[in-house]
């Protein structure tokens, strides 16, 4: 399964703009495209920032889809004022313990490391110990983690029911993501909180 981002920093007073044109047009011109698997979308309301995640069936379909979406990622950017910013990754690790619903919310956490080499030694290590540890966390609705083999970026996405159980997670939460960085042979590069605007990303369960 693959996944091609499209993140915007905006302006914030055009966000409930940006949320409808995903939501009304974006959203059903992209799932009629051949081996799209949903789309959503991440906000964060003060910051103006927006992160617009497709799922792909397969490399061959995420690749196929690009002048497709040029012209809906180009519209969002004039809503926002702000330019695109393309990643397409391949989704590692994606578990789901329950639907997210209106006041859902996702921590992403990006990290880096030197040897893209052992991400696949990585990727195990975390499925095997970390993730049924995040599952027990206040509130867990659904973890995602996206890598980029050439780089060796990887991203993950922990989705809670509302923002106050990723709060009521606190320090347990932020054990674990110094954890994850260890486990994942990198460094932690940045961390965001974003609330879940659109959430039809049906990218199957790979755990």
């Amino acid at each position: 399964m693959y996944a091609r981002t499209t993140t915007l920093r905006g302006n914030p007073r055009a966000i409930d703009d940006a949320i409808d044109f995903v939501r009304d047009e974006w959203l059903p011109a992209t799932t009629d495209l051949p081996g799209c698997t949903g789309l959503s979308m991440l906000v964060g309301r003060r910051t103006g920032r927006c992160i617009v995640t497709s799922g792909w069936a397969d490399e061959q379909s995420m690749l196929g889809s690009a002048e497709g979406m040029r012209r809906d990622r180009a519209r969002l950017g004039q809503l926002l004022g702000a330019v695109p910013v393309v990643a397409q990754w391949e989704v590692a690790v994606l578990h789901r313990v329950q639907p997210t619903g209106d006041d859902a919310v996702c921590r992403l956490i990006w990290s880096s490391r030197p040897n893209p080499g052992a991400l696949d030694d990585d990727v195990a290590t975390f499925r095997m110990a970390l993730l049924p540890r995040i599952e027990e966390l206040t509130g867990f609705c659904s973890a995602n983690l996206m890598i980029d083999r050439v780089s060796g970026g990887t991203v993950l996405a922990v989705a809670y029911a509302d923002r106050e159980a990723m709060l009521a997670a606190g320090q347990r939460a932020d054990a674990l993501r110094m954890e994850y960085a260890r486990s994942m042979g990198g460094r932690i590069t940045e961390v965001a909180d974003l609330d879940i605007a659109v959430a039809h990303l049906r990218i199957p369960e790979t755990v």
